[in-house]
């Protein structure tokens, strides 16, 4: 295991923010990779890349990532999935990713990958699961080794654009007894909306496995609908645009009023988490240019379940230790605040009561030792 990790204080305390305990929910397999594992991988293929210099791939990545667009975001993802085509791609992408993750402080993430977009080299649906699978309890190991224990759980996702949905479906819910905890759909949000794959999401529910969906990043409230009600989404993956449900009406010394819509109530009241991406949702122009403009500080001011997540690591330049500084920086938020982040996370997260109610026993514990 070797792997180099930012270490990142709280403004205004002694405390370490990569050493506090996390729980990651929002983390894409595809979007995690080490820039040395992809020269690595990309020769074994004779895959040709912009560059081979590891330092210059990772700039490369993060600025073809800050277009403004979800679009020419996703573009870079052909890359991340050319070279992980074979098992043994898939083994070291899904080990390496589980060890970045317990170097930053993570004992809980969820990790979402989409299947069918890693068979092109003959790989069965199954087989690529059961490849990441195998990588992740390799990594899990390699965290252990180190003193630290994590948690991981893989988010089975469906392309939007693509005709699988309820094959994917089937897929997650036959592995659900191998490290799959839930469902996701991802990809090209604008003109795919989740009543598209709603066979999928019927079949999810006849079989008790929990989705969350991509919505409110590149479309609006109208997205966010059809992952609730058409989707049945327990979390919304972004949720951003949420915001645009949101009307200010005044505003003074004692501060700003505001009337929730009928769909930012109900998100509210049901406690459906937010798995929001500060640096990533300014990249693709979800909401905002500069952090200080970002949605995240008056959701979570109006009460709603807020998480902290880095989307895809290698295209934001990220890590969740980093997302969580930069919020604190921005806002001023405390220790405290960081734990609620954290606690919703954990009540979020798709595991059984009592294991989520541990998760949060592990991290009122690691902050309070802080």
């Amino acid at each position: 295991m070797s792997t180099v990790t930012e270490s990142f204080p709280l403004p205004g305390s002694g405390a370490s923010i990569t050493a506090l305990p996390k729980i990651s929910l929002h983390d894409h397999l595809d979007g995690g990779l080490r820039p040395q594992t992809i020269i690595d991988l990309a020769g074994d293929i004779g895959y040709e890349l912009p560059t081979t210099d590891a330092t210059e791939l990772g700039e490369w990545f993060a600025q073809k990532s800050d277009s403004g667009s979800l679009v020419e975001y996703l573009k870079t993802f052909d890359i991340t999935t050319a070279v992980m085509q074979t098992k043994e791609g898939l083994f070291r992408v899904a080990r390496e990713f589980v060890q970045d993750l317990g170097s930053d402080g993570v004992i809980y993430g969820e990790v979402r990958w989409a299947p069918e977009q890693h068979v092109s080299k003959g790989l069965t649906l199954d087989e690529t699961v059961e490849a990441v699978q195998e990588g992740i309890e390799a990594g899990i190991a390699d965290v252990a080794d180190t003193g630290k224990s994590i948690r991981i759980g893989q988010l089975v996702s469906a392309m939007r654009h693509a005709d699988r949905g309820l094959e994917i479906a089937q897929l997650a819910v036959r592995h659900r007894g191998n490290g799959v905890v839930g469902f996701d759909i991802a990809g090209a949000e604008a003109g795919f909306p989740a009543g598209k794959l709603r066979d999928a999401f019927d079949y999810l529910a006849a079989n008790y496995l929990p989705a969350t969906v991509h919505a409110g990043e590149a479309d609006g409230i109208e997205s966010i609908k059809g992952a609730l009600f058409d989707g049945r989404a327990l979390r919304l993956g972004h949720g951003v645009r949420i915001a645009e449900d949101i009307t200010t009406e005044s505003e003074d010394d004692e501060g700003t009023y505001v009337t929730l819509g009928r769909t930012a109530q109900w998100v509210k009241d049901r406690e459906i988490a937010l798995e929001l991406a500060p640096s990533s949702n300014l990249q693709t122009n979800a909401w905002g240019t500069e952090l200080h403009e970002h949605a995240f500080d008056l959701l979570y001011q109006l009460g709603f379940r807020v998480t902290v997540n880095t989307d895809n690591r290698l295209m934001s330049n990220t890590s969740l230790s980093k997302e969580l500084s930069l919020l604190a920086e921005t806002f001023g938020y405390d220790i405290s605040d960081l734990e609620v982040f954290q606690l919703n996370a954990a009540a979020a997260a798709f595991l059984p009561l009592e294991d989520r109610e541990d998760l949060a026993d592990q991290i009122s514990a690691g902050f309070e030792r802080a």
